[in-house]
């Protein structure tokens, strides 16, 4: 039934089985639920157990949410599952049933879902079961590890050199300033404006402990700034060993544009904007349920 490309339109969902049709688009036409094919192999991993391995995955790409991988059931080993009493209400997909995980000698509870009769508009996904990203040990693409999340084929990340002038401004002082900046343009995100350290007033950054992930750019380390007789904590963030497809912010810092006082290029103020990361809020949904 799935193509090359399912979007989910209704011309598609009436070649299945009667489902019922999902309340949620009347309310927010809007809201995106696409679903597709992958063509990579994809594993993961629990307690020493390779759970799912397939090459016949899809992905489904929602709105407010991170890609997910969903695997046919004939991919996973199901006598490692037992079904739990979960459920879960989502008004686009329908009602999620729940699995625990018993491998490398521990359960892992509430670690998989399926829609296993959803709305009409996600008939793409019936018979398929995803995994909570966080609860399994590791992720591979191919036999490359991935992290945090899959990687969205129609996602751009263009980090490009810019002589353009940038000035941070925090707690009312001026703490980098550049025309040697690496500008990167992500799909969906704000531009950021990665700076070489000689372009900053180290002497007020303090290193944290800090690291997070990106599926995209690899692992970053943070740093807090002193400024304007304030701490900010985990202000600015690093890449210093990206993933092969961004090696140019090797040895770069960039500022949360959001969080700092402004942002200057060539001298015109940036618009302020607001986005998760604002004051420090930074956690992400990887399942299936629903905040509309």
């Amino acid at each position: 039934m799935l193509g090359n490309k399912l979007a989910l339109e209704k011309e598609n969902s009436a070649m299945s089985s009667p489902l019922p049709k999902s309340p949620g688009f009347d309310k927010h036409p809007g809201y995106m639920v696409h679903i597709e094919k992958s063509p990579r192999r994809v594993r993961v991993t629990l307690g020493g157990e390779t759970i799912a391995d397939s090459v016949n995955t899809v992905m489904l790409r929602e709105s407010n949410h991170v890609p997910v991988y969903y695997f046919p059931r004939d991919d996973v080993q199901m006598e490692l599952l037992s079904r739990t009493e979960q459920s879960t209400y989502c008004p686009f997909k329908g009602d999620a049933s729940y699995w625990s995980i018993n491998a490398g000698g521990s359960v892992t509870e509430d670690a998989v879902w399926s829609y296993e009769t959803p709305f009409e508009e996600a008939s793409g996904i019936k018979d398929y079961l995803a995994f909570y990203w966080n609860k399994m040990d590791r992720w591979m693409e191919e036999d490359e590890e991935i992290f945090v999340h899959p990687r969205d084929p129609y996602k751009r990340v263009d980090a490009i050199k810019s002589s353009r002038k940038v000035e941070v401004v925090l707690g009312g002082e001026t703490v980098a300033e550049s025309t040697n900046a690496t500008f990167v343009f992500e799909t969906g995100k704000p531009t950021r404006h990665y700076l070489p350290m000689d372009d900053i007033r180290m002497e007020i950054l303090t290193r944290s402990e800090t690291s997070t992930r990106c599926p995209y750019k690899g692992q970053a380390v943070y740093w807090s700034v002193t400024a304007g007789g304030q701490v900010y904590d985990d202000m600015v963030w690093s890449y210093p060993d990206p993933l092969a497809e961004v090696p140019k912010l090797k040895n770069l810092l960039c500022f949360f544009n959001e969080n700092v006082d402004d942002i200057f290029i060539d001298g015109v103020q940036e618009l302020k904007i607001k986005t998760q990361w604002s004051k420090f809020l930074s956690e992400t949904l990887d399942g299936p349920e629903h905040i509309v």
